[in-house]
C-alpha cells in the first residue's frame, strides 16, 4: 500500500489540497468503500496486504485511490471523492488490469500542458523518444530519425528475447502475435501476450495517476493508448519478459498450470515486489520535465 491509513475519524476540510501537494495512491481490495459520519471509511476483509478492520481513508491527501477485487463502493463516497478531485479506479490484482479511468480531473493541467507542447514539437518529440532508447539501451543512440532507431530497437529486441529465454530454460523460436487470433500462437509467445497486458494495465494507472495524455505517444502512434504503450515497453526487458518465460517454464513443467492465470498472480506479484508502478510514475514524471 503506497499511503498509510489512518485510524480514527478525519472529517472534511473546506478547501482541496492540490495534487502537487498529494503523495501516491492507496490500494484498497476486498471491502466496503463508504461514508460515515462525514468520514471515509473501507470497512476490510482480511487480505495477504491489509488485516480485517475498518479504517478512515485519508482521501484528500492522495492522487489516486484504486479498487482491487472484491470491493463495493457507495454513491456517497463517490460523491466526496469528486466534491474534493481525488481520483479513483477500478483495477485488478496488484494492477494488471485497468477497467475504468478516474471519472473526475485532478483540477490541474500543467502535466497534460506539458506533454501536449513536448509531442506536438517535432524537436522535442524525438528528443523525448531518444531519452526513452537510452534508458532501455544504458546509452544515448546517436541516430535522430525514429524509423532507424525503432530499427535498432527490434534487433536488439530479438536479441533479448532469445537471451531471456534461454536465461529460463524456454524454447524460442520467433516472436509471434496475431490480434485476431492471440491464442493461435506457441505457449512462450502466448506468455508475452499476457504479461505486456498486465503491463499496459499498470502504466494505464501510472499515465492516469500523473494526468498525462495516453493518445501522445513518443515511440508508439496511431493507438489511443500510445503512451501507454511507450511507459510499459521501459519495462519489457526488467519485468516483461522475466516474467512471461518464467511462467512459461513452469506451465511446460506442470501442464495443468492454467498459463493467463498463473501469469495474473505472478504479475501482481512482480509488480508488487519491484514497486513497478511507482517507478513508472516518477519516470513519467521525469520524462515530461515536471516535479
Amino acid at each position: 500500500m503506497s499511503s498509510a491509513l489512518l485510524p480514527g475519524r478525519l472529517g472534511l476540510a473546506e478547501a482541496r489540497i492540490p495534487h502537487a501537494d498529494r503523495h501516491g495512491l492507496i490500494w484498497l481490495a476486498r471491502g466496503n468503500l463508504y461514508v460515515e459520519d462525514g468520514t471515509l471509511r473501507f470497512l476490510a476483509a482480511e487480505s495477504d496486504d491489509l488485516k480485517a478492520g475498518n479504517y478512515a481513508i485519508p482521501y484528500q491527501g492522495v492522487s489516486l485511490i484504486l479498487l482491487g477485487p472484491g470491493t463495493t463502493v457507495s454513491h456517497d463516497a463517490l460523491r466526496i471523492l469528486a466534491r474534493h478531485g481525488t481520483l479513483l479506479a477500478a483495477v485488478g490484482e496488484g494492477g494488471v488490469k485497468f477497467y475504468t479511468a478516474p471519472p473526475m480531473g485532478q483540477g490541474r493541467s500543467e502535466i497534460a500542458r506539458q506533454h501536449a507542447r513536448l509531442w506536438a514539437d517535432e524537436t522535442a518529440r524525438l528528443d523525448v523518444a531518444r531519452r526513452m532508447y537510452a534508458w532501455r539501451f544504458g546509452k544515448i543512440l546517436p541516430h535522430k530519425d525514429i524509423a532507424v532507431l525503432r530499427g535498432i530497437e527490434g534487433a536488439r529486441l530479438k536479441e533479448t528475447y532469445r537471451i531471456v529465454a534461454q536465461q529460463y530454460g524456454v524454447p524460442w523460436k520467433h516472436r509471434r502475435y496475431d490480434r485476431d487470433n492471440p491464442t493461435d500462437a506457441d505457449l512462450p509467445n502466448q506468455a508475452i501476450n499476457h504479461a505486456a497486458t498486465f503491463m499496459e494495465a499498470a502504466a494505464d494507472i501510472a499515465v492516469a495517476a500523473v494526468g498525462a495524455l495516453p493518445p501522445l505517444g513518443f515511440i508508439h502512434e496511431d493507438s489511443s493508448n500510445a503512451f501507454t504503450l511507450d511507459i510499459a515497453d521501459l519495462w519489457r526487458a526488467e519485468v516483461t519478459l522475466p516474467l512471461a518465460f518464467s511462467v512459461a517454464r513452469k506451465a511446460m513443467d506442470d501442464p495443468s498450470i492454467v498459463l493467463e492465470r498463473e501469469l495474473r498472480r505472478e504479475a501482481a506479484r512482480w509488480l508488487r515486489k519491484h514497486q513497478v508502478i511507482p517507478k513508472m510514475i516518477d519516470r513519467i514524471k521525469e520524462l515530461l520535465q515536471c516535479p
